[in-house]
């Protein structure tokens, strides 16, 4: 009787690297083309605008190829990429980068400020920042002009001796930097009965139905001239200033040596009242970021004009802006199908030859389907940023994290499927004199083909919605309409993004169901 070699952890181990492995170099050798930089943006309307506006500025003045990774998760997410050179630049303030990266106290005036952070980020980073934009996008406290009027409330120091009796709606990033929340509570005493982190245009609206008493402003937002709100003076001076500019790696300067010749025709053009206007039209008119930039710049004379087009949310239904979007839609939708596609091959490679091996080591398997279930109790969003120092930003870091989280799901089904086939028939195929292998393929392995399907179609689902979020580390995909929505609180534009989202994730399931059925051995269909 011939005897089968037992697969060992050593060779699945290294079969599965050498495939993930292969699938990054693929997508990392077709990422990078010449005469190309990359332009990023953090996850508000302002800096998309600017971010689109430099990256148009470019196309139209040079030869180069402009790709665009919009909507990043923050701060030290679009720092980090612009460290790894997963971006080239992207829009910064300069008392973020005091406080934020540099971890500075707040001190001197706007010249002092810039020219701090401009000596530290070259000196550290070999980073640069170009010429200031012209305009301040500095923090603010509001509170409704009825409460302003009623306790008469000039100054954050007025606001300090009634906190505690306030709720406040403050933005995720303010509650957690130095110069946000923790700053104010140390220097001017502010603690508030109730703190809500929320979306920036989501504030607006809850000070509006006054739903929160408080909530933090920029100087640019259009919404000021909109709400009702009363902007409270900063008399201890705690801000710092907040100058616009590009923030650019210094070997890409080096490399498109026009490029900071271009870049700089943007200095000094913008003006608060300017941006102001700019953003009322992104964040209460519905105008695209695109159309506002090309806008901006025809304006400025600083591009040829060309006719983009604007789909506006405002006086359309769901389906009629879907539609009108369509073209941009369908890219979103195979975007997410390819992110999604190649994260469940990565799986299903990976963790049904694993389960395999696990089914004849039983000793070690819960141990080891335990370690891989641990990741998924790490936040969806958190995983994504951990991948960036290692990977950029991009489909390559997405692909990684959304392959960690299928695994679980079908190493667990495979494992235990293939444990649990049917013990008679395994033990009637052993006494007719089947190997161990032979076993395996005809007889656990079909019994399994359910559960292992099941196991597959659960990871499906999961990957699909979890692509969502890959929006965040600029993996495109449709969580972009969806991050767009809700940071302009536009239901219309997040259904865009959540309904083909769901029903992409309907239609999947449905698919592999059909494979599930066609794996199943007659007999054991369920009925």
């Amino acid at each position: 009787m011939s005897t089968i070699r037992r697969p060992g952890f050593r060779k699945v181990r290294f079969s599965c690297l050498g495939t993930v492995l292969g699938t990054l170099l693929v997508a990392s050798t077709a990422a990078s083309a010449p005469a190309k930089i990359t332009v990023g943006s953090k996850n508000f309307p302002e800096n998309r605008l600017l971010a689109e506006m430099f990256a148009r500025l470019v196309e139209d003045r040079t030869d180069l190829t402009v790709e665009r990774r919009l909507n990043l998760a923050g701060t030290q997410v679009c720092f980090q990429a612009l460290q790894t050179g997963a971006i080239d630049l992207y829009p910064e303030y300069s008392g973020t980068g005091l406080v934020i990266i540099l971890g500075e106290a707040p001190g001197g005036n706007a010249t002092q400020t810039f020219n701090r952070v401009r000596q530290e980020f070259k000196t550290q980073w070999d980073l640069e920042w170009l010429d200031p934009l012209g305009f301040e996008n500095a923090y603010e406290i509001a509170v409704p002009g009825e409460l302003a009027r009623g306790r008469e409330l000039e100054t954050i120091s007025d606001l300090a001796r009634i906190s505690k009796e306030l709720r406040a709606g403050l933005g995720y990033e303010f509650m957690e930097r130095d110069d946000g929340l923790p700053g104010l509570e140390r220097v001017y005493g502010l603690h508030f009965r109730e703190v809500k982190g929320m979306q920036q245009a989501l504030k607006y609206q809850a000070a509006g139905s006054r739903e929160i008493d408080v909530l933090d402003v920029y100087t640019t937002d259009g919404r000021l001239l909109v709400y009702d709100l009363t902007v409270l003076r900063d008399d201890k001076n705690f801000f710092p200033p907040y100058e616009a500019a590009a923030l650019v790696r210094v070997q890409t300067l080096r490399t498109h040596t026009e490029l900071r010749e271009v870049l700089n025709l943007l200095s000094g053009t913008l003006d608060e009242d300017t941006m102001r206007g700019l953003n009322l039209r992104l964040q209460e008119e519905g105008e695209t970021v695109e159309a506002v930039a090309q806008d901006a710049l025809e304006t400025l004379g600083l591009v040829a004009s060309r006719n983009v087009k604007s789909v506006s949310s405002r006086d359309k239904n769901v389906l009629s802006y879907m539609w009108a979007n369509r073209s941009e839609l369908l890219g979103r939708v195979l975007e997410h199908l390819g992110l999604s596609a190649i994260a469940l091959a990565l799986g299903v490679l990976c963790a049904v030859p694993l389960g395999l091996v696990l089914e004849r080591r039983r000793r070690v398997a819960e141990p080891v389907i335990l370690v891989v279930g641990i990741t998924q109790t790490i936040p969806s969003i958190a995983l994504l940023a951990f991948m960036i120092p290692i990977f950029g930003v991009g489909s390559v870091p997405a692909v990684v994290a959304l392959w960690i989280y299928s695994l679980f799901p079908i190493l667990r089904n495979t494992y235990t499927g293939v444990r649990d086939a049917d013990p008679d028939a395994v033990a009637a195929a052993s006494a007719l004199g089947m190997t161990e292998t032979q076993v395996l393929t005809w007889v656990r392995l079909p019994l399994s083909a359910p559960v292992i399907m099941a196991g597959i179609r659960t990871a499906a689902v999961i990957t699909i919605g979890t692509t969502t979020l890959a929006a965040f580390i600029g993996a495109g995909g449709l969580g972009v309409p969806i991050v767009s929505g809700l940071q302009l609180a536009d239901n219309k534009i997040i259904l865009s993004g959540a309904i083909p989202a769901a029903m992409l994730a309907i239609l999947v399931d449905l698919l592999l169901s059909l494979v599930e059925k066609a794996l199943t051995p007659m007999g054991l269909e369920i009925k």
